[in-house]
């Protein structure tokens, strides 16, 4: 067995400090990376080095002018030549900046390689920027195809709360606001200093691709908890009315720059029976259908759904609506507590609205259907 660890994000030199950590700590290791910056003249530069210098160098066609895409053709045969030949350790997968680790892990495990351990390494003096710029990643060329539409806080976003491990540059400009916002953001990964912790330990620990996936599904997401501290605040915020599709409309604008980050789930009246995805991140809103509700969905469909997706339901079933639910959760230095809660109340449906019932709901307005692209 090759155990295959994943190291990514958009913070290059603290990426690049993991990576030679990891070199340091497992001695025969080799790291395996793919740079798309050169995507523009139809190549992506692959390089396998160690920690005395490069040992291979080559060159992998781009595949349908997608850099992403040449990646994931080229990786794992560059993988199973590393297996085969008996003599690694540790293959470190180093991604370049924009390139989301939960899609090459998925490749990976794919390919019937053994994934030990997903990394994103930060800086974090460098936290709240990233977060909060909302530029297109094709602006500052960190696109990885031409199609690419993503910014660079969404991406930096997913790249963070994706991993299991946490590997931590030492910063003289980061401070307790930086790190509580760090640890409320992702309240369950293990964080390593590096050049002061068992980094190797870490991600040799074991890593479960089903269970990372299931983990950032709208539908069973494990969102962070309620926190308050070093000027950070997380706020919970979990109803059982759905929204009026207008009100809510007309105070997106507020809501997603209310936080540096916010997402979760949510419930329109006028579509009661699709489960609706809220990602936000640098001032902008992602909102798409996740697919049904499950209290939506005949008996007989519930075989097909994963556990997982039913344990989630069953902690969130509510006798009348079932697992029918808002839960959105926002997470911000200075964040408006009080303020925030009291405007998505005022989305919620009135009282007269909502005894109305169903088929009155689904003839209010629908606000929705432009940004859904229904």
């Amino acid at each position: 067995m090759l155990p295959v660890v994943i190291v990514g994000g958009l913070h290059a030199d603290a990426r690049k400090a993991a990576v030679d950590r990891l070199l340091a700590e497992v001695p025969g290791s080799v790291v395996l990376h793919h740079d798309l910056a050169t995507a523009a003249a139809g190549t992506v530069v692959r390089t396998i080095r160690d920690a005395t210098g490069i040992r291979d160098a080559g060159e992998a066609p781009l595949v349908n002018d997608c850099a992403c895409c040449a990646l994931r053709e080229d990786l794992v045969p560059e993988l199973e030549r590393i297996r085969d030949a008996g003599d690694t350790p540790l293959a470190v997968v180093e991604l370049w900046d924009s390139v989301e680790p939960k899609a090459m892990a998925e490749v990976v495990a794919a390919g019937g390689l053994t994934v030990t351990g997903v990394v994103t390494a930060v800086d974090p003096a460098l936290l709240l920027p990233y977060l909060a710029n909302g530029d297109d990643l094709a602006d500052g060329g960190l696109a990885a195809a031409a199609t690419d539409q993503r910014t660079v806080a969404d991406t930096f976003a997913r790249q963070l709360e994706y991993a299991p491990v946490l590997a931590l540059v030492e910063s003289e400009e980061a401070d307790d606001e930086d790190r509580e916002l760090l640890a409320q953001l992702h309240p369950t990964a293990r964080q390593v200093l590096i050049g002061h912790g068992d980094l190797a330990g870490a991600v040799l620990a074991g890593f479960d691709v089903e269970a990372a996936a299931a983990a950032q599904h709208p539908a069973c997401a494990l969102l962070p908890a309620e926190a308050d501290a070093h000027g950070v605040s997380t706020l919970v915020w979990h109803r059982r009315r759905p929204f009026h599709p207008e009100r809510l409309y007309q105070a997106l604008e507020d809501l997603t720059c209310a936080a540096a980050r916010s997402r979760g789930r949510f419930w329109l009246a006028d579509k009661p029976d699709v489960l609706l995805h809220w990602d936000a991140a640098g001032g902008a809103l992602c909102v798409e259908s996740a697919g049904p509700w499950l209290a939506s969905l005949p008996d007989a469909a519930w075989e097909m759904v994963p556990p997982v997706r039913r344990a989630a339901a069953a902690l969130d079933w509510h006798p009348e609506h079932g697992d029918c639910c808002q839960h959105l959760v926002f997470t911000s230095p200075g964040l408006d507590r009080d303020g925030l809660a009291e405007l998505l109340e005022s989305c919620l449906l009135t009282d007269a609205e909502y005894a109305a019932g169903r088929d009155a709901w689904k003839q209010l307005p629908p606000a929705f259907d432009t940004l859904l692209e229904v």
